[in-house]
């Protein structure tokens, strides 16, 4: 989690053109694009991967970059990509929001909401044929639940049992709107245990809580019973982007969720120095990262033509 909040709080500055408080200052913004950050829902994406295998599949959101690092994904190569560089691990093009590293299972961050949840159900489709141990597990925000593909992907998942952990990181807020004011019935627990997906609630600012939730969904899908689902309620500290001060949310419900920071309630488990030292190594090593992005190469402009679909019509010559 401080891995994340590091990197994350890293990112959002260098992409404004400083990171002064790592130790380091940019000319100018690094970061290519659009940046979509999960600060404040970190013990959500720990939890859950602290129990998955190397060779376990996820799906994320255009709020990837928390999920990957819970995954095992390298933090240098993922900083490497958010400023556009041929280390990244796209070599650049895929950005914030379409990380991937199929190494640890990554298939990819989707800057389409709920896009995630049919790759998800695809995945695990092609596990079950293949008579595979793995499992998948994909993540999706509140929002998604209004939308097309999660009714399609739980049903399809519950008809053919498949070895998925569908996990809503519930953050309470769909880009600018308020999910609640638009979201009708009881939620999305509810809508997938209507469907045939049985799950559970967490607090999602509770890392401990989180994982043992995962545990024991996570030992179900191994033995064979099927989809599960897990509602996560957690919060997101920043805009929906780097540039979005959030101003349309009251300031109040902002401070109490600040209460709630995942980081501060885990640290309470442990030795105050432990705390402080974890945070710290995780700094030194985001301030590493950034000074590796900043001096890596660009990709070579004959990249431009590769990793592109050709038609045959010729046109995109």
């Amino acid at each position: 989690m401080a891995r994340i909040r590091a990197f994350e709080n890293a990112a959002e500055e260098a992409s404004r053109g400083g990171v002064a408080a790592f130790g380091a200052t940019l000319s100018q913004a690094q970061v290519r694009g659009p940046l979509h950050l999960s600060t404040g829902q970190e013990a959500v994406a720990a939890g859950v991967c602290a129990n998955l295998l190397k060779e376990d599949f996820i799906t994320s959101t255009h709020r990837g970059h928390g999920h990957t690092l819970a995954k095992g994904a390298s933090l240098e190569r993922m900083m490497c990509e958010l400023f556009g560089r041929a280390t990244g691990f796209n070599r650049g093009k895929g950005g914030s929001m379409h990380i991937a590293d199929f190494s640890v299972g990554m298939l990819g961050a989707n800057g389409v909401v709920a896009a995630g949840i049919p790759i998800a159900v695809g995945a695990a489709q092609a596990i079950k044929i293949r008579g595979q141990k793995r499992i998948v597990a994909c993540f999706f925000g509140d929002g998604a639940v209004n939308r097309g593909p999660f009714l399609e992907g739980l049903n399809w998942a519950a008809i053919h049992a498949l070895p998925v952990l569908f996990v809503c990181e519930d953050n309470r807020w769909s880009a600018t709107t308020a999910t609640g004011t638009m979201t009708a019935g009881e939620g999305p627990l509810a809508r997938a245990r209507a469907i045939g997906v049985p799950g559970e609630e967490v607090d999602g600012n509770d890392v401990f809580a989180v994982d043992s939730k995962s545990l024991i969904l996570v030992k179900k899908i191994r033995d064979g019973e099927g989809p599960q689902f897990l509602h996560a309620i957690t919060y997101r500290f920043k805009g929906h982007v780097s540039v979005d001060p959030a101003a349309y949310r009251d300031g109040e419900e902002v401070s109490r969720a600040l209460e709630s920071d995942p980081l501060t309630l885990a640290g309470k488990a442990i030795p105050a120095e432990e705390a402080r030292k974890i945070r710290q190594d995780a700094e030194e090593e985001v301030k590493r990262a950034l000074e590796v992005a900043a001096a890596a190469p660009w990709p070579p402009a004959v990249e431009a033509y590769q990793d592109v679909q050709d038609t045959g019509s010729g046109q995109w010559r």
